[in-house]
């Protein structure tokens, strides 16, 4: 077995983290501001134009499309590359993510036709357009097979009716995903098909910004009689369950790197405090219980490590079902650097709570990540519920006993 990292990975790792302490870091205090002023109002903490000026530089350095094929224009490296590109990225609290947003381009990759290849697909992966999915409402968040926006299919038309909420990007996007039902006695097994909406198309509104904990900005989208063709449809009529379950689980994956990228950040900075700030004569360095939050902290980033790094292997090996390992991920990775996010405020005192550092801000993002693509109850639940229908626990390398 061999657990290293290849040699180009090493170097790109190394590449990212330079890019992201000399690049993006310097944009922090602009994020931190923008973001305790803005109120009520969804104004962005990174702005389009230092948002333009990073996406140049991640084209110059080759950092563009990491895991995108290289027959739609990227690089296709593969999952781990991207996973430890992100990982790096995220080590700042600066909401940059680079394009394409890989979950959509798998769910893209998985079910676009021909036409919509042309259409959607390529440019998509170029980084030419952009896109949301639009799957949680006001009653349906974890439990997908609950939505209610109805699509029924009338003189040769789909016509759309529902509400959207906590969409991400409604307003800057180009195209919108959308889930609906189409069978509601079928449910899962075939009553959910994923449309192809452009921006602007009649009855699609983007109704109202909705604020939420920390920089995320979230909206609800109303669809009134919104009218398409066939052509519209993403996949096959009905078999929308299985490629949206399969983008949920890349998405999960790259917020285990997030969590990641913060968690090394913060360790750092715990150790960094512990070796200048002295009480009553002596450094925190020297006191027990610093010492053990440092300890916990570097065995549990260790431990999440190894596991995203496995999973993201898989999916690189052809490996399509990765829903266990990214359920296990979703927990233990948000978790975790809830409790590091905790550690490092303790041990900072009143600047951990101060704006004047990051770690609050990082606090705050933990507690979004245990929500987002599912909430740690329902992935529990998956991972119990597997090994109970198995009648044996999880099997990392596949054995047959």
């Amino acid at each position: 077995m061999d657990f290293s990292l290849p040699e180009e990975y090493v170097e790109l790792k190394k590449m990212v983290r330079r890019f992201t302490e000399n690049e993006i870091m310097p944009l922090e205090n602009k994020v931190i501001e923008r973001e305790a002023s803005r109120g009520f109002k969804d104004d962005p903490v990174l702005l389009p134009e230092e948002e333009a000026v990073l996406k140049q530089k991640t084209k110059d350095l080759g950092l563009w499309g990491i895991e995108v094929p290289e027959e739609f224009g990227g690089q296709g490296l593969g999952a781990l590359a991207k996973i430890v590109v992100l990982e790096e990225l995220k080590r700042s609290i600066v909401p940059f993510t680079l394009p394409p947003d890989a979950p959509n381009l798998n769910f893209l990759q998985e079910c676009c036709n021909k036409e919509q290849y042309e259409k959607y697909l390529l440019p998509y992966a170029k980084g030419d357009i952009s896109s949301c999915l639009a799957m949680t409402e006001p009653n349906a968040g974890s439990d997908a097979a609950a939505i209610q926006t109805k699509a029924e299919f009338k003189n040769g038309k789909w016509v759309i009716n529902g509400t959207k909420m906590f969409i991400s990007f409604a307003p800057k996007v180009d195209f919108f995903i959308v889930t609906t039902v189409t069978d509601r006695e079928k449910g899962k097994k075939g009553g959910f098909t994923a449309f192809l909406l452009d921006k602007g198309t009649p009855g699609l509104r983007v109704a109202k910004n909705v604020n939420t904990i920390g920089e995320m900005l979230a909206y609800e989208i109303v669809l009134e009689d919104v009218t398409v063709g066939p052509e519209q449809v993403l996949g096959e009529v009905g078999n929308a369950f299985i490629p949206l379950q399969n983008r949920f689980g890349v998405r999960r994956l790259e917020i285990a790197a997030w969590c990641c990228g913060f968690s090394d950040r913060l360790i750092k900075m715990m150790i960094d405090q512990a070796n200048i700030r002295k009480t009553f004569g002596k450094p925190l360095a020297d006191r027990q219980s610093v010492q053990w939050w440092i300890a916990d902290s570097t065995m549990e980033l260790h431990a999440c490590r190894l596991m995203l790094y496995h999973a993201a292997w898989k999916v690189d090996q052809g490996i399509k079902d990765v829903r266990m390992e990214a359920a296990m991920l979703k927990v233990y990775a948000t978790e975790m650097l809830t409790k590091i996010a905790d550690r490092a405020i303790q041990v900072h005192g009143g600047y951990g709570l101060s704006k004047e550092m990051p770690i609050e801000f990082i606090y705050r993002l933990a507690r979004i990540t245990r929500i987002i693509e599912g909430p740690s109850e329902i992935h529990r639940w998956v991972i119990a519920r597997e090994g109970l229908k198995n009648e044996k626990p999880y099997n990392t390398f596949g054995i047959n006993f």
